[in-house]
């Protein structure tokens, strides 16, 4: 248990440090609020589905913890590059210790930026519907950081290249995105595309959070729930294997 707490203050220093990290991150959620919640809000609200900065802000805050989760794995390249991991392969820690403390020190940080877009999306205008749920949008918001910190974590243990990681990260990414429910409802959805949703994980912890935050029927986070619980139990377990194999 010291081992991770260890690590996970160290990733919390580097956040820390990096200031022009922590503003460009929030630049593509930023433009998202803005360009989708305020364009296309008054065609949303006149097909009578209500208020759009309601509907999207769930999604928009995934979105502020997707992309820092997930980014958090090109450290691991970094510091085999730089001979740094070498120093934490070398500890005498189990490495499912070493990534379960990377893991939740990204996901730490990665819920840091979700609470900052969290504060923007309620100065455009978004209202949480019953602020005695909000300890559950915090879980779900932590399992969404977490499951895609694994994620993160697992490619950057197979690559060996810092300049291809975002360029897969973001192949891989954006389409998990764009087929989640963090844009659009998925009432009336061609069938095709209503599967390639419910197969997609990020739509699970956009659903629940929405169903936390918007005070949506609190019926269906229990499903969401499981799901993220699961796939994140899964995917932590496949990064420590692909990690235990790194080679230096």
């Amino acid at each position: 248990m010291k081992a991770v707490a260890i690590l996970w203050l160290r990733q919390l220093k580097r956040y820390s440090r990096s200031r022009v990290r922590m503003v460009g991150s929030l630049g593509q959620p930023l433009l998202f609020l803005l360009a989708l919640g305020f364009g296309l809000g008054p065609i949303f609200s006149r097909a009578g589905a209500g208020d759009y900065i309601e509907f999207l802000s769930p999604g928009i805050i995934t979105m502020g913890i997707l992309f820092t989760a997930v980014f958090s794995g090109i450290e691991i390249i970094w510091d085999r590059q730089f001979g740094f991991l070498k120093e934490t392969l070398v500890a005498p820690v189990s490495r499912l210790t070493i990534v379960l403390g990377r893991a939740l020190g990204g996901a730490t940080v990665a819920l840091i930026q979700g609470l900052i877009v969290f504060a923007i999306c309620l100065l455009a205008g978004f209202r949480v519907a019953d602020p005695r749920l909000l300890p559950l949008a915090l879980l779900f918001m932590f399992l969404i950081a977490l499951l895609f910190t694994a994620i993160g974590t697992a490619l950057g243990s197979v690559l060996e290249d810092m300049q291809g990681f975002p360029l897969i990260m973001n192949f891989f990414v954006l389409p998990l995105f764009f087929f989640s429910n963090a844009l659009f409802p998925i009432k009336g959805l061609p069938k095709a595309l209503l599967f390639a949703v419910s197969l997609n994980p990020l739509s699970y912890g956009v659903d629940g959070l929405r169903v936390a935050l918007t005070g949506s029927p609190l019926s269906g986070f229990l499903p969401d729930l499981a799901v993220l619980g699961v796939l994140t139990a899964a995917l932590l377990a496949l990064s420590s294997y692909l990690f235990s194999r790194i080679e230096l």
